[in-house]
């Protein structure tokens, strides 16, 4: 694999599972040191230890402004810089209209929109010009997915995030681009289900709705995230990639 990321520093937020994970692992094959959160100690110390040299595990909640003063104190002393930012973080549940409460409401943007907002304002002193920042989102971005309001108004929230920055910090050539996945094979999807069979049930729904037929793998939204976060990508910015199979295209 190419070290296209030799000497550089990367933060990967909710690193612990899923798309975080895959994309810290590629990181660290490519070259990277890495840094990865998450709230729940255990699972993110269980990671590094699943991806095992080059790795940092720092707990903190994205969502939480004390956690990530604290958490960019520890990796100023500890390295110095972030050459890259994966905001990844985050999280959701289904609830029509009529179901949602103030705390499913609140919930959700903080941890979607507040916790990526503050953790790429509070990264910027650490980020050299030229520095990349990859945001996550998802195709319910554009796409109006029923019981899938809140969450999707927090995607649309990330996704307009990548636009405003890219015009606010062009002047230090810090690239701010957008990741937005399908249905992917991940313990967040396995969490909208009640059971392992309605699981396994909701994976064949939303491959039904997909061109290539199936869901994707959490390594390939990591391929997507590394070229965005790469030279690979150098002359793209304020972008949106769909990594979905075709599913909101045709």
């Amino acid at each position: 694999m190419s070290k296209k990321f030799e000497g550089k520093i990367a933060l990967v937020t909710g690193g612990g599972t899923g798309i975080g994970l895959a994309t810290a692992k590629r990181f660290v094959a490519e070259g990277a040191q890495v840094i990865i959160t998450g709230r729940r100690k255990q699972v993110i110390e269980d990671a590094a230890k699943e991806i095992g040299a080059n790795v940092t595990a720092i707990q903190a909640d994205s969502g939480s402004l004390a956690d990530l003063d604290r958490l960019y104190a520890q990796i100023k002393e500890q390295f110095g810089r972030i050459d890259v930012l994966f905001a990844n973080a985050g999280g959701g549940e289904f609830a029509t209209i009529d179901n949602v409460t103030e705390e499913h409401f609140d919930k959700t943007f903080d941890s979607n929109v507040k916790g990526v907002f503050f953790t790429v304002q509070k990264a910027l002193p650490l980020i050299p010009n030229g520095g990349t920042i990859v945001l996550n989102a998802s195709i319910v971005s554009v796409k109006g997915m029923a019981a899938f309001g809140v969450y999707s108004a927090t995607k649309a929230a990330v996704r307009s995030f990548a636009r405003t920055w890219t015009s606010e910090l062009k002047d230090r050539q810090i690239r701010v681009n957008v990741v937005s996945p399908g249905p992917i094979d991940t313990p967040g999807v396995d969490g909208l289900a009640s059971d392992p069979e309605q699981a396994k049930q909701l994976k064949a729904q939303l491959a039904s709705q997909v061109p290539l037929g199936r869901i994707g793998q959490p390594d390939e939204i990591a391929k997507a995230v590394s070229f965005l976060a790469s030279d690979d990508s150098s002359f793209v910015a304020g972008v949106e990639l769909f990594v979905d199979g075709g599913m909101i295209q045709i």
